[in-house]
């Protein structure tokens, strides 16, 4: 390794940068706040393994994580009673087994710091324990890879690389400098916690991937919804620019047309038909100003009208023809209504009948029309389905759009699913009676 000095500045060559960041990923993985206090947090209870058990036994199943570990610092100590320590007595034994069990207990709380309370006890054990095997009693090699393991599935992968470089290092290191009687078993333990942190490793990342996944999936479902309210929004402007736009244009060509109707108007007349055109004009061009944003570049007027209830009817036919039972039944005294409020049920029950089409396969439907005095009602049920449902190639977005239409118009709007399994929507659309002054 190098160092080069240009223009009094000092330059570290590539290979002890290298270096340098892996000493200063090990010390920010092992070494800085190690002994931070870290909580094992319970686990979630809403799985579908968890949501089998009784829900007086379902709180208590969020601790099995804490039994697990406590069950192993168990067995760590078991295996040190069985073993006996070398020659110590049973008591020697048992007071081996819990220093032995302690860093696992350890990992609930303190994780990393669990991993050099090992490291401690396995050099202690080793020096007084005097097993057949060295460094590593039979006790405190479980106990060891046990620790390993948890911390790995506490943290990450690379912290579970880091202990095992330095489990190895260390092994290596006590064998080397201390020559005991006893097989050298750093060799074993190198595999065994190799295939174990391999494993939790593997689990690890595919459940950090998974959830990565599904957050990204969440996100794209609620910037699929804010795109489609966008774009149903956009089609509500541009409908409603037609509809406001041709009303404008009438008021305009009535206004200036007026005035030649009569023999002879006074002037003041005149002068009121000529500030009511240009009202209107004007009106029509801020109109056109302000919603043409929404416009695509490509978007042309329609050349055939709006369609209203008038023509619901040919849609009845057309859903007829694709497949789909329909009746219409209409109520009350059937009239004239403002063309948006005309053009917002035509549109909400042509989507109420696809969304049969595609979701109630061989189902009847049902189109109730309600003329009341306050406004419009509409009812669209369908039956069960009976053929096989697939999966719809649909956005899936129907409702948003009958909704934002609804709230436009500032009605009601209800949708779900019925008694017998089919679905309904209804609506409620106010229409504000017509006045003498408002029909002059």
């Amino acid at each position: 390794m190098t160092e080069t000095t240009t223009g009094g500045t000092r330059t570290h060559s590539p290979e002890l940068k290298l270096a340098s960041g892996i000493v200063a990923q090990l010390r920010h993985d092992l070494i800085t706040d190690a002994f931070a206090y870290r909580p094992l947090e319970r686990m979630r209870t809403d799985g579908p393994l968890t949501r089998l058990l009784p829900r007086r036994i379902r709180p208590r199943a969020a601790w099995t994580p804490h039994a697990l570990v406590v069950a192993g610092a168990g067995f760590v100590l078991l295996m040190s009673l069985a073993n006996g320590s070398g020659a110590a007595g049973p008591f020697s034994a048992f007071v081996f087994g819990l220093v032995a069990a302690a860093p696992v207990l350890m990992t609930l709380v303190r994780p990393v710091g669990a991993f050099w309370a090992s490291l401690a006890a396995t050099l202690v054990l080793g020096v007084v324990g005097r097993t057949d095997f060295w460094p590593w009693s039979p006790a405190t090699f479980v106990a060891h890879v046990l620790v390993m393991v948890l911390v790995t599935a506490r943290t990450r992968p690379r912290v579970g690389g880091w202990m095992w470089f330095v489990t190895v290092l260390v092994g290596g290191l006590l064998s080397s400098a201390l020559s005991l009687d006893g097989t050298d078993n750093t060799g074993p333990l190198a595999v065994v916690s190799a295939i174990a942190l391999l494993a939790v490793s593997v689990l690890k990342i595919r459940s950090q991937a998974a959830k990565e996944v599904t957050a990204q999936q969440e996100v794209t479902a609620v910037e699929r919804d804010k795109r489609t309210l966008l774009e149903e929004r956009t089609t509500i402007a541009r409908e409603l620019h037609d509809v406001v736009a041709h009303h404008m244009s009438v008021v305009a060509i009535q206004a200036e047309a007026a005035p030649y109707r009569v023999e002879n108007p006074p002037p003041e007349l005149e002068q009121a038909f000529l500030t009511i055109r240009e009202n209107a004009v004007a009106a029509l061009t801020e109109l056109r100003r302000v919603l043409g944003v929404v416009r695509s570049a490509d978007y042309e007027a329609p050349e055939a009208p709006q369609p209203t209830l008038a023509s619901l009817d040919g849609l009845l036919a057309n859903v007829r023809d694709a497949g789909l039972t329909v009746d219409k039944t209409v109520t009350g005294a059937v009239r004239e209504l403002p063309q948006g409020v005309e053009l917002s049920a035509y549109r909400i029950i042509q989507e109420a009948l696809s969304n049969t089409l595609r979701h109630a396969p061989g189902a009847r439907a049902g189109v109730e029309i309600g003329y009341v005095l306050g406004g419009l009602g509409l009812r669209i049920v369908n039956d069960a389905p009976t053929g096989d449902v697939r999966p719809s190639p649909g956005a899936g977005h129907g409702i948003t759009g009958m909704q934002e239409r609804v709230a436009m118009l500032e009605g009601e709007m209800t949708a779900g699913s019925t008694a017998d399994g089919g679905y309904e929507v209804a609506v409620f659309i106010p229409v504000r009676a017509r006045t003498d002054e408002d029909a002059a």
